[in-house]
């Protein structure tokens, strides 16, 4: 019978070692170990495709859905994303050692807050092997340690993947143990983790609504976590028609199994009167089951909507929509139904995206633009470790520089408190 609490716990204590190496690594090296993972995993892409393979088999017997299978599956343009995405993390500026804040005080100290890593961090997946890359570049840039213990339907591919960034470490000179991977499909092994206090200083997990359910109620290590995206899209009265069937369009469809798809559709009863059923007969003509409530179920080819469709992540070619009185409708119903992740606004009126804006506290408020933009790559982080929902630490896609932490360096001249 396989030991996972001492495997656990040898991988910990590696890793709070590997971590105090890396809190002073050069950012030189750390750039060199991402550059060279990134060459690696290109040199790798016959041996991650045949992994991949084993994995979308498993997956398949195992009686994943479409969209849980196409987070899982790699392709030759997928395996060109994540080498792009380290070499865009690589060429970051270095997140530690910043100096975010320095004053004088009149009692003769001088006083700098400055970034530090968190130390270890534990990252808890399903399915998509690219977290695999995302996370271990994301966390060594940041000069932190990190544990990853990814799905099971994922263990060929994140296996395959998770050798190029310890190549990458190898060749640059820094701790192997800096980036593991838990080598037992054993679930045991999250307990173990999410027990870890001595060892792991930060969980992140990146999956469905079980998984983040279960991190937060066990989790005795702090997490920086979303429980589901239920991702809103409002069309105003005031909306382009053609911007809005374009944005509705692509935040649904464009690949419905991640965490920025579109779950809800609103509509100003303004723009229904004006426009008419055109996003509702786009959307079906792209295949998408329309679940739709009151006026809007009368629609040919929609199903009336049932009242847990809304705030319901479905991750699939499905979607609630609803007509709403205005912008504070809109608001309204985004306050009781959402799960603060993404939403956007359709409107060319200033002041109604103004409004908006204000009084919504989602983690990421978007205007005319798809909420499939949900996305540390495309914020410019290179990648993310997920996006954070909560409001302490971390919010929003969780890329290098939210992985820091600060520290106090206070210089004196023999200086004495009176």
């Amino acid at each position: 019978m396989e030991d996972v609490a001492g495997l656990m716990r040898e991988i910990g204590v590696k890793a709070r070692a590997a971590a105090a190496e890396l809190a002073f690594a050069p950012p030189e090296a750390k750039r060199a170990a991402l550059l060279a993972a990134a060459e690696a995993v290109e040199a790798a892409v016959p041996t991650i495709l045949a992994a991949n393979d084993k994995d979308m088999a498993f997956g398949a017997e195992k009686g994943l859905s479409p969209a849980m299978l196409d987070r899982l599956k790699l392709d030759a343009g997928r395996i060109a994303g994540i080498v792009g995405a380290l070499r865009a993390i690589a060429d970051q500026p270095d997140p530690v050692g910043r100096v975010l804040a320095e004053w004088d005080r009149p009692n003769g100290l001088h006083i700098q807050r400055v970034a530090t890593p968190l130390g270890v961090v534990g990252v808890i997946y399903e399915s998509r092997p690219n977290v695999t890359a995302d996370a271990g570049a994301l966390c060594l840039k940041a000069g932190n340690a990190v544990i990853l213990r990814g799905g099971s339907e994922s263990f060929h591919s994140s296996t395959a993947i998770h050798a190029c960034m310890v190549e990458g470490l190898r060749k640059a000179g820094l701790p192997e143990d800096a980036i593991q991977l838990v080598p037992t499909r054993d679930r045991a092994a999250v307990s173990a983790m999410l027990q870890a206090v001595d060892h792991i200083d930060v969980i992140v997990p990146r999956g469905g609504k079980g998984l983040v359910g279960l991190v937060q109620k066990e989790a005795r290590v702090p997490v920086f976590a979303h429980l589901e995206g239920i991702c809103h899209v409002y069309a105003d009265r005031d909306a382009d028609l053609e911007k809005a069937r374009r944005v509705v369009l692509n935040a649904k469809t464009r690949r419905t199994g991640i965490c920025g798809s579109a779950e809800c559709l609103l509509m100003d009863w303004a723009f229904y009167t004006d426009h008419g059923k055109v996003l509702i007969e786009d959307l079906l003509a792209a295949g998408v089951e329309v679940r739709a409530d009151g006026e809007l179920a009368k629609i040919p080819g929609t199903v009336p909507a049932q009242p847990d469709d809304f705030g319901r992540e479905f991750l699939d070619m499905i979607i609630a929509v609803k007509l709403v009185d205005g912008v504070d409708g809109a608001i309204r119903h985004i306050r009781q139904y959402g799960s603060q992740h993404t939403e956007s606004i359709l409107t060319e009126n200033d002041a109604t995206a103004a409004r908006f804006f204000e009084r919504l506290d989602s983690a990421i408020l978007m205007r005319n633009a798809s909420t499939q933009f949900a996305d540390g790559g495309e914020f410019g982080l290179g990648g993310e470790i997920g996006i954070a929902t909560g409001k302490m630490h971390a919010r929003g896609p969780v890329g290098a520089e939210q992985l820091t932490s600060f520290k106090y360096l206070v210089t004196g001249d023999g200086t004495c408190r009176v």
